[in-house]
């Protein structure tokens, strides 16, 4: 959105790129990693909570994936799933009409979200069968072997956090780098809007589309719901 009262500029308007339900996972994502960090760290009695935000994390992950296909336009995965050649013109600077990589993620963006979207539902699925030969233990770790859980354990608690703490970094690092050239990314994902130039479609961010969004995060909860219950 524009600054206080100051003028929007000749060609430009104010465009909804991330719907609401887009930027409510966004930050509850942020939230609930920062938690599993420090629940994690403590650990002790705070694993009860380290696993109960994994599966509030484990429904956040399955929202997305079925928003990235039903959601606002710019939340979309069909947004921002780009192929080598977009990848070169956005890499060489030379975009076309139609790439809009200043509306929702650009190319580089769209790789970060993956692979946080990726490795996050690596350390879910690792943590839902952990055993850590303490006193905590994953509600599906009866279907797997001793073997395959001692295995994902070890990857939970150590190769898995690596990673995504250096992809948070990564994200931070863009974050800060776009914002030198002049490219607002935390304010959209907090209003919603962008002054862009030129026409770019909006997502729907109505009502029924906020209701869509909640029912889908009711069947993600229940989802996550009964796979924990299968465990028994």
């Amino acid at each position: 959105m524009s600054d206080g009262n100051a003028p929007t500029p000749t060609g430009s308007s104010v465009v909804r790129v991330w719907d609401l339900p887009t930027r409510l996972f966004h930050w509850l994502l942020v939230l609930a990693v920062l938690a599993q960090v420090i629940t994690g760290s403590i650990g002790g009695a705070a694993l009860t909570w380290h696993l109960r935000i994994g599966y509030c994390v484990f429904a956040l992950i399955v929202f997305r994936i079925v928003w990235g296909l039903v959601g606002g336009h710019w939340s979309r995965f069909a947004s921002f799933i780009y192929g080598p050649a977009s990848l070169l013109r956005y890499l060489r600077g030379q975009p076309l009409a139609s790439d809009h990589f200043h509306v929702g993620h650009n190319p580089l963006g769209s790789a970060s979200v993956f692979a946080m979207l990726a490795m996050l539902a690596i350390q879910v699925a690792t943590g839902l069968v952990a055993d850590d030969e303490i006193a905590t233990i994953g509600p599906l770790n009866r279907f797997v072997s001793s073997a395959f859980a001692l295995s994902a354990t070890a990857w939970h608690k150590g190769p898995g956090i690596t990673l995504i703490f250096a992809l948070v970094v990564l994200h931070i690092g863009a974050i800060v780098y776009y914002t030198r050239k002049g490219q607002v990314l935390v304010r959209p994902m907090i209003g919603g809007d962008k002054l862009l130039p030129g026409t770019v479609p909006a997502s729907a961010d109505d009502r029924p589309s906020r209701v869509r969004a909640l029912a889908i995060a009711l069947a993600s909860a229940a989802l996550v719901a009964a796979v924990v219950r299968l465990g028994g």
